[in-house]
């Protein structure tokens, strides 16, 4: 109610949409300066464009067109659509500059662990079987992104873009409420999102970090974004434990196995949501040490967060570019 006073008051409409996408929520909140927008309009052309990405990057859509690469068995060139092939190209950088951690062929060993779509194993695998596993990843022994083509290096490669395609969807919904005329608005799809302009208040967007803690949606900090994409991975949510061992579903491509440092969470801000989705992952995987000194070197903002010698500690550390934002 204050929000809807706020916004009759100063003379524009606050447009709110929500639903499911992806396997998860999303929501949007756009400052409609003219009073113009349709919102039956708006919706319809966002559930457009949620529809196209899944259409073109659901490995759950045995239609898709990723799906249909992963089941093309061959080394043949295949033609994408421009979109995937943009996904999978950011794919390939974020691979080559996080020394090999971000990986889109990771899929045999998530199925091996017990994190895949419809697995259920919760004990640690041989090392015998994490070999095997491993032999069937390796993007860069797997995967060639030709223009609009990709290409199979070894005919049984299969790709996931879950760490990835989230962002590039939030992305493709932000252009649709730009292509409406829309400057000042946020769209969030699982926590991962995008804003542009001012909040409703006429301020930058006021977004939290969540505390790491399974049992604890707290708010560990709140970050000021405008015009950029943010998403935050953790490892506290997905997770399981053995012999007073506590496997997560963060996997490292060159091990096969779940990282074990103690870097819990990392949040990214930067240009896309597609860039700052897989740029998370990655720099999850590296942990603090190594990911603050890549996002260092690349200008990326950056906060890491780290379990502490104490039981429920939390350490933060920020990257360059993280603190200059939020000065």
């Amino acid at each position: 109610m204050p929000l809807a006073l706020a916004a009759c008051k100063k003379g524009w409409n606050v447009l709110e949409l929500s639903g499911l996408t992806m396997g998860t929520g999303y929501s949007i909140v756009a400052v409609d300066h003219t009073r113009n927008i349709d919102r039956a309009e708006l919706s319809a052309a966002v559930d457009a464009s949620f529809s196209d990405v899944i259409a073109q990057m659901s490995n759950w859509d045995a239609g898709s067109e990723l799906s249909r690469f992963n089941a093309h068995r061959s080394t043949d060139a295949f033609t994408v659509s421009p979109e995937l092939a943009r996904v999978l190209k950011a794919a390939q950088d974020v691979h080559d500059g996080s020394d090999g951690r971000f990986d889109v062929t990771v899929g045999p060993l998530l199925d091996l662990w017990g994190f895949g779509a419809g697995s259920t194993r919760r004990d640690a695998p041989g090392d015998a079987e994490i070999a095997d596993a491993l032999a069937c990843c390796g993007q860069g022994r797997s995967l060639e992104v030709q223009g609009a083509a990709l290409r199979k290096l070894r005919p049984e490669t299969e790709i996931y873009v879950s760490a990835i395609g989230k962002g590039h969807g939030i992305d493709r919904v932000a252009q649709t409420l730009a292509d409406f005329g829309l400057t000042d608005y946020m769209v969030e799809v699982g926590g991962d999102l995008y804003t542009a302009g001012r909040n409703p208040d006429g301020q930058p967007w006021q977004i939290g970090i969540e505390t790491p803690d399974a049992h604890d949606r707290g708010v560990m900090q709140v970050v000021s974004l405008s015009g950029m994409g943010m998403a935050t991975s953790g490892d506290y949510r997905n997770f399981f434990e053995q012999d007073g061992v506590r496997y997560s579903h963060i996997l490292d491509a060159t091990t096969g196995r779940p990282v074990t440092h103690n870097t819990t969470s990392v949040t990214v801000m930067t240009d896309s949501a597609m860039l700052a989705d897989a740029w998370a992952t990655a720099l999850l995987v590296l942990g603090r040490d190594r990911g603050l000194e890549i996002a260092n070197d690349r200008d990326m903002a950056v906060l890491f967060l780290e379990r502490g010698d104490a039981a429920g500690d939390v350490v933060t550390t920020a990257s360059d570019r993280f603190t200059s934002l939020q000065a």
